[in-house]
Formats: structure tokens, C-alpha cells, sequence
């Protein structure tokens, strides 16, 4: 089955450029999953159709979110009062900690944070990300995310200006917001903690409603187009999901609240997510390496993201992946060898002698010799020939990291030293068998 966006993202980046020349190659934006995409790559029946199902679920859902938001804002226009500003932003994950005693969850602290959560939950059941959940609860007409009338560049989209990222797993965003009211519901039988366990359902639902056919999750639910639409490993999403779904799914506390027919829904998906990632890692020549970043929904190859995360083997996120499949039933011989593979594989892959570090204020972060250096790895590998690449703004492809804008080699993580901890974890994991 050959699907026609990704077949020209690969044909232009394997199109090789003049020898010795700085650029290697050129990434292709990826565009946003359509029923014409779908109709493209699967033949007619059943499989088309529920692509073409889970589609319109899609549609339906943003249009609630936006329905909801306007008829709110259609009310306070009526009174003659103005939308409230957008919520504060911040770091989601400080603001939701969930690490404290267990009785922290039940005082006025806990219970502030998690009503501001209840109170952000989108229509579609979602939650946004990088916002201060130790802010007011939402107010009626006030934007579900930080972005929405503040980002004009999904203006167009949605006509309240910055529909972006409503409803996303990514960099922890919902799964954080449930674990943080599962833990408050437990503190709190009864009356008093309902309103938090029925918005934890919610979000529950709204993961599997979220869930691609066949497993994995896009970044952004209700889909949002472009790279957003593509199944997404970046920032341990698809982990982070799966190990939610799985706790969920377990009945341990505590989840031991969530219903029979639910937590076997939630232990479902997290089967399928481990089947997803066995069969999404890259294989060349025969042999498994490790992951992408992203995956074309439709055809499971590898895509790119952002105009200078192109298609390539993605250590930071392969790192993550790793540790739990070693998580993950050890008498499967599919995790055995996925595993296995990509312990390997880091191993042959690492950097030495060279640290990446701020040489001047003009020259920025470089790669530069440094003998007994610790090992690094670069954050993208090609997948035709295994070595760093690196990408731009410009969309432009390069195989060294000195050569790209000063902008970009200060503002991205280039390297890490992710393959020390697989090497580690990998030792304990075989030790174990």
C-alpha cells in the first residue's frame, strides 16, 4: 500500500544534492490527514471506513469545542461584557506535582489545582498544555488553552483566533491533568470527590475516542492539520499514554474507582500501543534499530515535524521506548528482540570525543574536539546511512551541526546522552532474564 505524501517526503529527502555541498537534502512540510489522503491509500472497504469514520469524529468534536466556545461568547457579548482574557501560561507539569503525601491530595491546595483542571476539560474531553494550573478556574467565554485568541497564526481556523493544541497529549498535556485528579479523587469518597472522578472518565474517553485504528495517537485531538495529524512518538507521548492506559487498566489504586467495562477499554488500547511500537521500529536492511518521531498515520513510515525535525531515527525519543518495553512482558520474543536491537544499536551509534558546548557568543553552541569526552548522541540519525543529521528553519538538511543557522544550533537540543542510560538499563533489563 503506497501512500503518496509520504512517498514524495522520502523521494525528497533521499534526492542527493551536489557532492561535498553544505545541504544534503530538503525537507517537505507534511500536510494534515484529509478523507482524501485516506481514500488514496487504502482500497475500498471496511478499513477505509473506519479511517473515514474516526475522521468525522474528529471534525465533530472540534466543531462542539468551537460550538460551546462561541455560544459562551455569544452570551457575554449579549450582556455587554468582554471575553476574558486567555489563562496563564506556565509549566503544567510543576503546577500538577505528583509526587506529595498522599493527604496533600486531599487539602485546599490540591483541590484548587484540580478544580481548574475540571474546569479546562474541553467539550471533546481533552486537555491543553504549558498552562499555570494553579490559576482561577475557567471563566465562562474564556479560551480552553493559552494559545486561543493570542496565536494568530490558527486565526483563520477557528474564528476566536489560536485554535491550537485544544485537546493534545503532547508534552504531557491531559495524561498529567488525570493522573493529578485520580490522585485527588482517592482523598476524597463520596459527594465531594464525584466531580473529579467524572472528569477523569472524560479524559479517559477522550484518549480512546482520540486513538487512531489500530493504535497510536496523533499529537493533537480534535485534529489540528499539518505534522499534528501524524502518529506521534515526540516528547514520550505515545509512552506516557500507554503507561496511563495501563495503570488505568489495572485497577490498582488509584484507578480502582474507574469502571469494569472502562479500565478493559484502557488495557485494550495500552496492547495495541506495545504492538505499535513493535511494529513502528525501523528496520533497515532487515535489521531493527530504533524509532522515529513521527509515523504517517496510514502508512506507519516515518514522516517529518517541525521544518527542521526531519524524517530520520530519533534517539531522544527511542530512549524512552526502550525502557518500557523493558517494562513490558519479558517472555514476548517480539520485546526480547525490539529490545535487543535498539541496545545495539545505541552502542554503535555513539559520538566520542567531542562535547557540544557554547564556544563564544558569536560562534553559539558547537560540536568541538574534546578528548575523553563523555559519549554523545546526536538527536537525529538518517536512516539511509545511519550518520548525524541536522535540520533548519529554512527546511534545509545538513550532516553537520556547525553549518546550520546560529539561531537554531542555540535553540534545539542537537545532541544527549541518551544512549548511556539505554546502555544501563539494557545491562539490568538482560542481568534479569
Amino acid at each position: 500500500m503506497t501512500h503518496t505524501r509520504t512517498l514524495a517526503l522520502l523521494l525528497a529527502l533521499a534526492t542527493p544534492m551536489t557532492a561535498g555541498a553544505e545541504v544534503i537534502g530538503t525537507t517537505v512540510p507534511l500536510q494534515g490527514l484529509t478523507a482524501a489522503d485516506i481514500a488514496t491509500a487504502l482500497p475500498a472497504g471496511p478499513e477505509r471506513e473506519v479511517w473515514l469514520a474516526w475522521l468525522a469524529r474528529s471534525e465533530a468534536a472540534m466543531a462542539r469545542d468551537k460550538a460551546v466556545l462561541t455560544q459562551e461568547r455569544d452570551a457575554l457579548a449579549a450582556a455587554g461584557q468582554s471575553v476574558p482574557a486567555p489563562p496563564p501560561e506556565g509549566n503544567s507539569s510543576a503546577t500538577m506535582p505528583l509526587d506529595r503525601d498522599a493527604e496533600w491530595y486531599g487539602g485546599a491546595e490540591a483541590r484548587s489545582v484540580a478544580d481548574n483542571i475540571v474546569s479546562f476539560q474541553t467539550p471533546a474531553g481533552g486537555w491543553g498544555k504549558n498552562q499555570d494550573r494553579t490559576g482561577a478556574p475557567r471563566a465562562p467565554g474564556q479560551g480552553y488553552t493559552p494559545s486561543i485568541g493570542k496565536d494568530s497564526r490558527y486565526a483563520a481556523q477557528d474564528g476566536a483566533g489560536g485554535w491550537n493544541f485544544v485537546g493534545t497529549l503532547d508534552n504531557d498535556a491531559t495524561i498529567r491533568e488525570l493522573a493529578f485528579l485520580a490522585r485527588v479523587q482517592e482523598q476524597l469518597p463520596g459527594a465531594t470527590g464525584d466531580a473529579y472522578r467524572q472528569s477523569f472518565e472524560r479524559g479517559v474517553r477522550y484518549m480512546l475516542a482520540a486513538e487512531m485504528p489500530g493504535g497510536g495517537w496523533p499529537q493533537v485531538w480534535p485534529l489540528q492539520g499539518l505534522y499534528h495529524d501524524a502518529l506521534t512518538l515526540n516528547d514520550n507521548m505515545l509512552v506516557g499514554t500507554a503507561e496511563l492506559l495501563q495503570q488505568v487498566g489495572s485497577g490498582s489504586a488509584p484507578y480502582a474507582f474507574v469502571s469494569a467495562d472502562l479500565r478493559a477499554e484502557a488495557a485494550a488500547a495500552a496492547v495495541r500501543a506495545v504492538d505499535v511500537l513493535l511494529e513502528l521500529q525501523v528496520e533497515v536492511d532487515g535489521q531493527p534499530t530504533i524509532w522515529a518521531q513521527q509515523y504517517d498515520p496510514l502508512t506507519r513510515r516515518p514522516v517529518p515535524a517541525r521544518n527542521y525535525e526531519m524524517i530520520a531515527l530519533s534517539t531522544g525519543e527511542s530512549a524512552p521506548v526502550l525502557a518500557f518495553l523493558m517494562r513490558q512482558d519479558r517472555s514476548d520474543p517480539r520485546i526480547a528482540r525490539a529490545v535487543d536491537a535498539g541496545a545495539r544499536w545505541y552502542a554503535d551509534h555513539a559520538i566520542s570525543d567531542r562535547a557540544w558546548r557554547r564556544v563564544s557568543e558569536s560562534g553559539g553552541r558547537q560540536l568541538v574536539p574534546e578528548a575523553a569526552a563523555a559519549p554523545l548522541w546526536a538527536r537525529f540519525y538518517s536512516i539511509e546511512t545511519g550518520q548525524p543529521i541536522f535540520g533548519d528553519r529554512d527546511l534545509t538538511i545538513h550532516d553537520d551541526v556547525n553549518a546550520i543557522s546560529l539561531e537554531r544550533r542555540n535553540g534545539y537540543g542537537w545532541f544527549n546522552s541518551s544512549g548511556a542510560k539505554v546502555a544501563r538499563d539494557h545491562a539490568a533489563w538482560a542481568a534479569g532474564q
